[in-house]
Order: C-alpha cells, then sequence, then structure tokens
C-alpha cells in the first residue's frame, strides 16, 4: 500500500517537531504561490485567478501521490507558456471556450502521465536529453520575457509563440507604451532583484505585490491608464466534468504529449537536484508520473490548468527547511483563504507587477554556463542545443523538442555508428595492454601481433565500420603479422548482422594465414558468439578471458589456462 498511496509511509512516521517546519515552509511557498500563480495564468492567456483553481487539488493530490517532499506543484511559466503556444494554434473564438480547451487540455495531460506510469514507461524522459532541455528552457524564457512586453509597457502587443513575430509586434506598438505602467514594472524588477541579492529571505515578490497594489489605489494610477488584474471571482472552484470530445482530442493531443513529458521531466530533474543536496533518495520515477497524472485529472474535474513542480517554489520548500508532504496542505490553504476573503484585494494589482515577478522568475531559466561548457568541452553536444534553441525560438516549442530530440538521437546514432576503435600494446614490466595512442613511449610494440579494442555494441550501424577499421590496422602491420586478437571488453552486445560480418572476416583473416582470437567477451557477448555460430569460425580455444592470456597462447600454442579450459569448452555461459 505504501508503494502505491506513499503518503502513508511518512504519516506514519511523522514526529510532532516536524509540525512547525512544515508550517512554515507552507506558508512561505503559499505567500510565493498566490501572485505567481496569477502571473503563470496570464502567460497561459488565462484570468488571472484560474492560476489559483491550479493551486489547490494538484497540490492535494501529489501531497498523497509523490514521492518527493521538497516539489512544489502548480501552475508554472513554461508549461503555461506552452499551453498558450498549444491553444493559440488553434482557431479558438470567445474566452469561455478558451478556458474550456484549457482545463481539457489539463485532463488530457493527467491521462497520459497517469498511463505512462501504470504501464512503467518512466524511461522515456531519457530521450530528453541535457542539451535538448537546456536549449528549449532557455528559447522558451526569452520567449516568456518577451511575451509580457505587452504588460511592462502597457501596450496592446499582439500575442505570438515565436520570438522574432514577439520583437516586430513590440517594435509595432512601442509608440504606445504606457510610461506609468512602465514604471511600475522596472520598479518592481529592480525591488525583487536588488532584494534577492541583498537576502533571500524577504519575500520581494510579495513586498512588490503589496507596494504595487498601494500605489495604483492610493496614487489613483488607474486614472492614467495603468492595466490593473481588476476583479477576480471570489469563492473556490465548483466541481465541473471537462468537455471531453474526440475532436478536441484530436487536435490537441500534441501539445498535451509535450506537456506530459515536459511537466514529468521538470518535476523529475527538480526533485532529484534538490534530493542530491540532502544526500536522500525518495523519488519513485513511474510513481511521480502517477501523482502528476491524478494531479491533473482531479484538478481538471475543479477548473484547473495544467500543474508541475515549480523551479522557485521547490526551492523555496527546501530552504525553508521542509519536512513532509504535509507542507503543501499549508499552501493549499492559504491559496483558498485567499479565494474566500481576500480577493478584493488584488482588485488594484497592476498587470505590471505580475509581468515583473515573471521575467525575474524565469530569466533564471536561461542558462549560460551549461552552453559554456559544452562550447569548452562538448561541440557536437552544444549544436543540439543551438539547434533546440533556435527552432524552439523561431519555428515553435512543441517543434524545438521533436526535433530537438531527433537531433540528438541523430548524434547518438552517429556516435554509435562511428565508436573509438583503438590498438593496444603492452606497457613494459605490466600486464596491462592499452592505446599507442595514449602510452606510445611506454609500450613494447609486436610487428608480429596486432591487439584492437573496439568501445561499442556490434551491430547493422557499425558492422562496415568496425571491418573497415580492422583492416586497415592489419594492412598497416604489413607481411610480419602473424596475429590478431580482438578485445571485447566494451562489445556487451552483438546483433544478427555484426554477427555475419564477424564470421566473415574471421574467414578472411584465415585465409590470409593469419590467427584471430577474441578476449575478455562478457558472459552475454560470448553467449552470442557461441549461439550466432561465431565460435565455429573463431575455434573455442581461441576464446580467452583476459587479453595476457590470448598474448601468452598466441606465443605458446597449446597452453591453455584452468578457466580458459572451462570458458573453452563451455557450449552455452550464463552471464557473468
Amino acid at each position: 500500500m505504501q508503494k502505491f498511496f506513499p503518503f502513508l509511509q511518512w504519516l506514519a512516521n511523522y514526529k510532532k517537531t516536524n509540525f512547525t517546519q512544515d508550517l512554515v515552509a507552507g506558508i512561505t511557498v503559499g505567500i510565493v504561490l498566490v501572485p505567481q500563480g496569477m502571473a503563470y495564468a496570464m502567460i497561459a492567456g488565462l484570468p488571472p485567478v484560474y492560476g489559483l483553481y491550479a493551486s489547490i487539488f494538484p497540490l492535494l493530490i501529489y501531497m498523497f501521490l509523490g514521492t518527493s517532499k521538497n516539489v512544489g506543484v502548480g501552475p508554472v511559466a513554461m508549461d503555461s507558456l506552452l499551453v498558450a503556444a498549444g491553444l493559440g494554434a488553434l482557431a479558438i473564438t470567445g474566452i469561455e471556450n478558451y478556458i474550456v480547451m484549457a482545463i481539457f487540455l489539463a485532463f488530457m495531460v493527467g491521462v497520459i502521465q497517469l498511463f505512462l506510469g501504470l504501464s512503467r514507461m518512466g524511461f522515456l524522459v531519457n530521450f530528453l536529453s541535457k542539451p535538448v532541455i537546456s536549449g528549449f528552457t532557455s528559447a522558451a524564457a526569452l520567449i516568456i520575457i518577451f511575451s509580457q512586453l505587452k504588460h511592462l509597457l502597457g501596450a496592446p502587443i499582439e500575442r505570438s509563440s515565436k520570438f522574432h513575430q514577439l520583437i516586430m509586434n513590440a517594435f509595432e506598438k512601442v509608440t504606445e507604451t504606457n510610461f506609468v505602467d512602465f514604471a511600475i514594472g522596472i520598479v518592481g524588477i529592480l525591488i525583487i532583484v536588488g532584494l534577492k541579492k541583498w537576502s533571500k529571505k524577504i519575500p520581494s515578490i510579495l513586498l512588490v505585490v503589496v507596494l504595487g497594489i498601494l500605489a495604483v489605489y492610493f496614487l489613483k494610477l488607474e486614472d492614467y491608464g495603468v492595466k490593473i488584474v481588476g476583479t477576480i471571482p471570489t469563492g473556490l472552484p465548483s466541481l465541473q466534468i471537462p468537455n471531453i470530445s474526440l475532436e478536441n482530442a484530436i487536435n490537441i493531443w500534441p501539445i498535451a504529449l509535450t506537456l506530459a513529458l515536459v511537466g514529468y521531466l521538470e518535476t523529475i530533474s527538480i526533485g532529484k537536484a534538490l534530493e542530491e543536496k540532502e544526500g536522500a533518495e525518495t523519488i519513485d520515477a513511474n510513481q511521480e508520473l502517477v501523482a502528476l497524472g491524478t494531479a491533473n485529472i482531479v484538478g481538471s474535474f475543479f477548473q484547473s490548468y495544467g500543474a508541475t513542480a515549480s523551479f522557485s517554489r521547490s526551492a523555496i520548500n527546501f530552504e525553508a527547511g521542509v519536512k513532509t508532504n504535509l507542507a503543501a496542505i499549508f499552501a493549499v490553504l492559504l491559496v483558498v483563504l485567499t479565494l474566500l476573503f481576500l480577493t478584493p484585494l488584488f482588485y488594484y494589482l497592476p498587470n505590471a507587477v505580475l509581468a515583473s515577478i515573471i521575467m525575474v522568475s524565469v530569466f533564471k531559466l536561461i542558462d549560460f554556463a551549461y552552453a559554456k561548457n559544452l562550447w569548452v568541452n562538448r561541440k557536437d553536444e552544444l549544436l543540439v542545443l543551438l539547434v533546440t534553441f533556435l527552432i524552439t525560438l523561431f519555428v515553435g516549442i512543441p517543434q524545438g523538442i521533436l526535433l530537438g530530440v531527433l537531433f540528438s538521437l541523430l548524434l547518438m546514432v552517429y556516435r554509435t555508428s562511428n565508436p573509438h576503435f583503438a590498438v593496444l600494446e603492452n606497457i613494459e614490466g605490466s600486464e596491462y595492454y592499452k592505446n599507442v595512442k595514449r602510452f606510445g613511449d611506454e609500450v613494447i610494440t609486436r610487428d608480429e601481433l596486432l591487439i584492437v579494442r573496439f568501445d561499442a555494441q556490434l551491430y547493422f550501424g557499425n558492422a562496415s565500420f568496425f571491418k573497415r577499421q580492422l583492416f586497415r590496422e592489419i594492412e598497416a602491420k604489413g607481411t610480419e603479422l602473424k596475429g590478431v586478437i580482438l578485445n571485447a571488453e566494451a562489445i556487451n552486445y552483438i546483433d544478427s548482422s555484426a554477427a555475419q560480418m564477424l564470421k566473415k572476416v574471421i574467414q578472411e583473416i584465415h585465409d590470409r594465414g593469419l590467427q584471430f582470437y577474441i578476449a575478455g567477451a562478457i558472459g552475454p557477448t560470448r553467449d552470442i558468439i557461441f549461439s550466432s555460430g561465431i565460435i565455429n569460425e573463431l575455434r573455442k580455444e581461441h576464446l580467452f578471458v583476459k587479453t595476457k592470456e590470448a598474448v601468452a597462447y598466441f606465443d605458446n600454442p597449446g597452453c591453455l589456462s584452468v578457466l580458459q579450459e572451462k570458458v573453452a569448452n563451455q557450449n552455452k555461459i550464463i552471464s557473468d
């Protein structure tokens, strides 16, 4: 039961001493969650109150089913932008229909996540490599930042999910800037950034919200054209079944799948990063999918749009010293109190203040340090990052992720089809056989013997490369060559195509009057050598456990160790 309902584990071991820290952490997160939720709902193209709706039931469900106490679930900037980009591409007329589709999208995301979790398919997120995620998040952050120019400038700038279109739209309307809005937004940014540098314990976001409301109310800034949040509906969200239809599901499944995977990746990445800091391991990848999926499904029945883990709120939760998932209930209570009694206080909240909160919050998603590191050490992976970044920025967010994943997979295929191929020699005075390019001055060169190592699995994609490299080294040795040893320590699999190639290679080497040996093959690889018939061409006595044994046999044919006798006479070897 604890596996399917993780709350049973921490609840059974709950201590009274944990309550105070959970209370402080929950209230601290809740203070940030209220303005952030409203701000992120604006990014998604929804009325601000829907950000508060998304901060109730998803948090409660994750509290019971989630496996990380640090993760702060709710509306987030990136997923909100994905919602806006996905729904913006559809011909939706009217805000009411837009809201209906956003809620149905949350339901679809939840169904996909729950299905993946129950099917134990959490591994799918592994196909989103770090360069793809970094490129995507950096581009998404820029799009989010520039999408808030309409609120920062107080100008009617048209929305877009494409960076260049946002810039063009902003230039067209820059002359209509409301400088009071602009001043409020800039001051908000300076206060948040300044206070965070001075002391992270000061609730800078809450302070900016309060100052913005007071400034508009007492200085009558609304008379100067300052755009405000306005009336926020009072009361809790009612139970409503999402408008489920096959036509809508067909239209939005690509963006739903993207949101499901990206939201899951964010949750896992945040949770594991915070776990590393405290030296704990509690996250169950598949259970997280179940928790997120259930949270989004239940949330959609209470007018919530998509929710997942937040970078900023999870960090606040961690720094506040959260002890258990119970902290989430205190954040929810604060949101509930706001909806029941405090929404009139947000009437005078300037949109420019929400824009400043969003801009500062998402700017840290732009990872300059990682790109710099790739430039120095991994230029091929930097190319993947840049491709993902540029496509996301100028073509679209879903396209950026899809093509980024495709490009990273192509890079992986290229690497496996052209793996490392090394010529080995014995290091003088030792039993080790190492790469001659790395230990050239320390090795003993033998013209009559060639030892090579292939650092990858052998499959149809690199079989020709292996054969070409092997015979190139054989030709380089010249006429004095008498034997070839393949160090197979790094070969963990040989497919049928590569097995046929290897049999033909051994035949050709034997036809040249040379001996061929295989050393260091692990158990599963030895199984394949026997089952595929390679052993018939190789001969059992030419299969060795260690390279030094193969060399000894080459120098003194017929001399086998006890272990080597066992290996040579096994027809089927079970893995080590």
